[in-house]
């Protein structure tokens, strides 16, 4: 078994948690981004993802991400990952298998800007072994983290998951909207929570993106 806490070359804040900003571009201060849970989300979940060969992104989700790219919107993935802290899988896996969903959503002519990973859970062992810690959603502590990195204007940015943890995360970091992937619509204490089932959904989420527009000053 892979020891889960070995960094490497990989782009470990601590122990548990990877954060890597990919490419180059930059964004103004204040700009809100589209934040966006991984397994299930992005690409269809298979458990405890280890093998990038098993990849398959769900449909019109590279369509969403090209729409935020369009409109000059950082997208950011954030994504627990307990596998890692449970001892199914290391780092190494999780670097093969996230580069392949990126190399799926580039041939899509879809790109993310910043990934982060939380592998901390309680049925961890060693550092991972942590319950309730404040990066695991629906903890907020990951779009805190890439708001204090890029500069967010957390309010006015958006999130879209498969579990109702990614909307509590959302709303606790101070965002006002979310799409729940084949869930139902809802409002709680200022954030409203929108389905993602079928194309009106759908449009409904681009037409989101589309409003927010290019961040002012991006260069």
């Amino acid at each position: 078994m892979a020891d889960p806490t070995t960094s490497g070359r990989y782009p470990l804040a601590e122990p548990g948690l990877w954060v890597e900003q990919i490419g180059s571009r930059v964004f103004a201060a204040g700009s809100p981004a589209l934040f966006l849970d991984r397994d299930g989300t992005i690409n269809v979940d298979t458990g405890y993802p280890d093998n990038p060969a098993e990849m398959v992104l769900r449909a019109d989700i590279a369509a969403v991400i090209a729409a935020a790219n369009g409109a000059g919107i950082p997208v950011i993935v954030v994504t627990n990952q307990s596998g890692i802290a449970r001892g199914y899988f290391g780092w190494s896996d999780f670097a093969a298998v996230n580069g392949r969903v990126l190399e799926l959503l580039r041939a899509d002519s879809a790109f993310v800007d910043m990934v982060l990973a939380c592998a901390y859970h309680e049925a961890g062992s060693g550092p991972l072994a942590v319950a309730d810690h404040p990066m695991r959603k629906p903890n907020p502590g990951m779009l805190l983290e890439a708001a204090r990195r890029l500069r967010l204007d957390l309010r006015r940015s958006l999130i879209v998951g498969d579990k109702k943890a990614d909307m509590e995360a959302g709303q606790r970091a101070g965002l006002s909207q979310g799409w729940l992937v084949d869930g139902e619509q809802s409002s709680q204490g200022g954030f409203e929570t929108w389905p993602l089932r079928g194309r009106g959904d759908l449009d409904g989420l681009l037409a989101a993106i589309a409003a927010l527009g290019a961040a002012p000053g991006e260069r």
